[in-house]
C-alpha cells in the first residue's frame, strides 16, 4: 500500500535534536516549537522564549515578504525561509498562492535563473554532470531524503522563454517542485530536483566567472544520449518508483527523449503534454461562450511549432478522435507558423515532429497572411516571441470571428505574444484571452476583465499525485486529456462572466484531487496501477496529501 509520512526519516539517520534540528529545514519550527519540545529535543535557550503559534509566524512572514522591494528580493525572501522551514514556508505559499506563485515560479522564476550564480546560497537538488558518466548512480545515492517519488529534471537548455540557461535551470525543477507540493499536496521529502548539466552554449554564461555549470559548450548528440540513458537507468535502480518530469529541453530532445522512454518508463515531458492538457482546458472553457460551443468546429492557428504547440495539437487530435472525428479530419483542425512561415506539406526544411500537421497550402511567409487566408478561429501562441500578436492580426482576428480566442502563452511576462490589455482593446472588447504569465484586471469599454492565467500548475501536480498514489507504471495521453476535462468542468459561469478561462488558483487543491482521482483511476481500469485499488479513490488520495500544519515531535 502507498505508504504516507507527514514527516518520514532520513536514510540512515536519526531524529535529530539541538541545533540540528534547528538548521534542519524539514523539521525545523522555529520559535513554534513548545516548552515541552525544547526539554524534550534539547532546544532550551536556543530560541527566544516567546513560543509564538504558526499562524503568528505566517503573519510575520507576509508583513516581511509584502515589504519586499522587488519581485526577485520577494523570491530570494520565500526561499531563504524554504531553507529554514518548509513547514512554514508551504504554509505560507499553499494559503496564499494567489500572491506567492508569480514569485516562486513564473515569471519572476526566469530572472531567478538568469541570475541563479549570483544569488545561490543553499544547495536544493542534484546537479549531474558530464563528468559523473560512469558513476551516475553513486551520485543519485548521495541524496539522504526518501521516499522520492517524484524527479523533475532539465538540461537548462530551453528554460521558458529565455533560452539555454545552463545548470542556472535548476531554479526550474526546484519551483516545479514547489508546486507539487502547494498545489496537490505531495509531501516535500519525496520531491527531488534535478540539473543535467551537460554544458551551455551561452556565451555570457560561459564569460561568467559565477556561472555555476561547467564552463564548456553542450555535449555532442552521442555523449548527450549516453548520459541521458545512464541518468535513466540509475533512476531505475536508486529511485524504482519515481515518476520522471522531463522539464525545459529544447524540442529536439524534448520529443526525443519522450518517445524513447514513455514506453518504459513512468515520465512525461510537461511543456509537451502538461501545456497540451492546460490549453485543452482553456479551449473547452472558451468554446461555451462561442455561438457554435464545439471543438471540431474550431480551426486553431499555432504561432510556433516547438514541444508546446505541437504538443498541444496532439492532444486536440486525441480529443477530437475521442468525440468521433476522424485523425485526418483532425489534424486538418491544426495549422502552424513558424520562423520561416506556414507549414506546409512543400517545404523541406521541417523538423520530424512538425510534419504531421504540415497540409497542403501555398506558402505564406507569416502570422498575418496565414490569418487572412485560413481565417482560423483560435490563435494560440508558444513561439517566445514576444509582441508577435499585433494591433493588425488581432484586428484580422476580431474581423474574422465574433468572439476571436486569444491564447498568449509564451512565458515570461517579457515573451508574451500581447497583453491582455491589447487583447481586449484592439478586439473592441470582444477576445476571449488566456496568457501563459499573469495579467492584471483590465477596465474597457465600461467593463473589467480579469484574465486567467494558463498555468500548468492547474495540471501536472494532479496528475503526478495520481500517479505516485496509484503507483502507475506509466503516464499515457488518456491521463492527461482526463486531466484537462477535468479542469475545464470546474469552470463556473462566475469564471467566465468575468473573462477567466480557469478556475481561481484558491480552489487549486481540490481541483488537483479531482485530476489525480481521474488518473488513478485510469491507471486501474487499464492494469498500469501497482497500488491495490482502495474501496474510495479520492478519499485515498486525500488521505496522502501533505499538510504543512505543524505536528508535535513529543
Amino acid at each position: 500500500m502507498f505508504e504516507h509520512r507527514r514527516n518520514p526519516t532520513r536514510r540512515g539517520t536519526r531524529f535529530p535534536t539541538g541545533v540540528d534540528l534547528l538548521h534542519d529545514p524539514m523539521l525545523n519550527k522555529g520559535t513554534a516549537f513548545t516548552e515541552e519540545e525544547r526539554a524534550e529535543l534539547k532546544l532550551e535557550g536556543l530560541l527566544p522564549p516567546r513560543i509564538l503559534t504558526q499562524e503568528q509566524q505566517v503573519a510575520k512572514v507576509l508583513e516581511n515578504f509584502r515589504k519586499e522591494p522587488s519581485d526577485i528580493e520577494k523570491y530570494m525572501y520565500l526561499i531563504s525561509l524554504q531553507d529554514r522551514n518548509e513547514h512554514l514556508f508551504y504554509r505560507v505559499v499553499t494559503d496564499h498562492l494567489q500572491e506567492t506563485m508569480p514569485i516562486i515560479y513564473t515569471p519572476t522564476v526566469g530572472l531567478a535563473c538568469q541570475l541563479y550564480g549570483h544569488i545561490w546560497r543553499r544547495a536544493k537538488g542534484l546537479f549531474i554532470s558530464a563528468r559523473d558518466r560512469g558513476r551516475v548512480a553513486h551520485v543519485m545515492e548521495n541524496w539522504p531524503y526518501g521516499p522520492v517519488r517524484a524527479i523533475v529534471v532539465t538540461d537548462g537548455e530551453r528554460i521558458l522563454g529565455l533560452g539555454d540557461l545552463g545548470a542556472n535551470g535548476m531554479g526550474i525543477p526546484v519551483g516545479k517542485l514547489c508546486l507539487y507540493t502547494a498545489c496537490a499536496g505531495v509531501h516535500p521529502e519525496w520531491c527531488l530536483p534535478i540539473t543535467l548539466d551537460v554544458g551551455t552554449n551561452n556565451e555570457q554564461l560561459l564569460a561568467d566567472p559565477l556561472y555555476v555549470g561547467l564552463p564548456h559548450h553542450r555535449l555532442p548528440p552521442g555523449e548527450y544520449d549516453g548520459l541521458l540513458d545512464e541518468f535513466m537507468q540509475a533512476i531505475a535502480k536508486v529511485f524504482p518508483r519515481a515518476l520522471v518530469q522531463f522539464e525545459d529541453f529544447a524540442s529536439t530532445n524534448a520529443f526525443r527523449l519522450l518517445h524513447t522512454y514513455r514506453d518504459r518508463v513512468r515520465c512525461f515531458n510537461d511543456d509537451i503534454q502538461g501545456t497540451a492538457a492546460m490549453c485543452l482546458a482553456g479551449l473547452y472553457s472558451a468554446i461555451r461562450l462561442l455561438p457554435v460551443p464545439e471543438l471540431g468546429a474550431q480551426k486553431i492557428l499555432f504561432q510556433g511549432a516547438g514541444e508546446a504547440g505541437i504538443g498541444i495539437a496532439d492532444l486536440v487530435v486525441a480529443a477530437l478522435v475521442a468525440d468521433g472525428i476522424s485523425e485526418e479530419d483532425a489534424r486538418q483542425r491544426c495549422w502552424f507558423v513558424d520562423s520561416k512561415g506556414l507549414v506546409v506539406s512543400s517545404r523541406r526544411d521541417l523538423a520530424e515532429h512538425k510534419r504531421r500537421f504540415a497540409h497542403d497550402h501555398d506558402p505564406l511567409p507569416d502570422l498575418f497572411s496565414a490569418v487572412h487566408a485560413l481565417k482560423p478561429t483560435a490563435l494560440i501562441g508558444v513561439s517566445g516571441q514576444p509582441h508577435t500578436f499585433t494591433l493588425p492580426v488581432i484586428e484580422a482576428m476580431a474581423a474574422i470571428n465574433q468572439k476571436p480566442l486569444i491564447f498568449a502563452l509564451s512565458n515570461p511576462t517579457s515573451k508574451s505574444e500581447c497583453t491582455a490589455e491589447q487583447a481586449y482593446v484592439w478586439s473592441g472588447g470582444r477576445a476571449i484571452f488566456a496568457s501563459g504569465s499573469p495579467f492584471g484586471p483590465v477596465e474597457h469599454q465600461g467593463r473589467t476583465f480579469v484574465p486567467g492565467q494558463a498555468n500548468n500548475a492547474y495540471i501536472f501536480p494532479g496528475v503526478a499525485l495520481g500517479v505516485i498514489a496509484s503507483g502507475a507504471t506509466r503516464v499515457t495521453d488518456a491521463m492527461f486529456l482526463s486531466a484537462a476535462r477535468t479542469l475545464a468542468d470546474n469552470v463556473r459561469d462566475a469564471d467566465l462572466n468575468r473573462g477567466s478561462l480557469f478556475p481561481s488558483l484558491d480552489r487549486i487543491r481540490e481541483i488537483s484531487v479531482s485530476i489525480a482521482t481521474g488518473v488513478a483511476a485510469i491507471a486501474y481500469a487499464t492494469g498500469l496501477a501497482a497500488e491495490p485499488r482502495p474501496d474510495d479513490i479520492r478519499a485515498f488520495i486525500e488521505g496522502q496529501m501533505y499538510d504543512p500544519r505543524y505536528e508535535s515531535y513529543v
